[in-house]
């Protein structure tokens, strides 16, 4: 799987995405904007996730919002969390604090200069594993088609 900040987590099983699911996405994200953002803090979840966090995270959170708006039965997270933390997982699954230390310190050494990545959200691109990999199935473009 490549770099990537999920929006949503899954919102159809692969055999349930249709030209129906297909549209109601596309029609979903014309209503959001492109815009741009950048990934300079590196943060944490508990002691076995590392991520970059995205600044502005708002337009990342409003999508989500957004598609769950139109998937109601599927919650971010799966309605674990009721915050939506917008980011990019460097690593994860890490186990314990030393393991975190380690792989924060090689991280942060590995950064140094690279950060800020600057970007530019102008699409969203549904992925999924039907093939047994993560392989993209569309890619919707955002903001109002001119």
């Amino acid at each position: 799987m490549p770099a990537h900040i999920t929006l949503l987590y899954r919102i159809k099983s692969p055999d349930e995405i249709d030209a129906v699911v297909l549209d109601t996405l596309r029609n979903c994200f014309l209503r959001f904007p492109t815009f741009k953002f950048s990934l300079r803090r590196i943060n944490r979840f508990a002691s076995e996730t590392l991520y970059l966090s995205p600044e502005p995270e708002h337009p990342f959170r409003e999508l989500t919002l957004g598609i769950w708006g139109c998937y109601p039965e599927t919650p971010p997270y799966r309605g674990r969390y009721s915050t939506v933390i917008p980011h990019l997982t460097v690593a994860d699954r890490l186990s314990g604090e030393q393991e975190f230390a380690e792989v924060t310190l090689e991280f942060e050494q590995a950064a140094q200069g690279r950060l800020p990545i600057q970007g530019h959200a102008a699409e969203v691109t549904l992925m999924d594993s039907r093939s047994g990999r993560w392989e993209i199935n569309t890619t919707f473009r955002l903001g109002q088609e001119s």
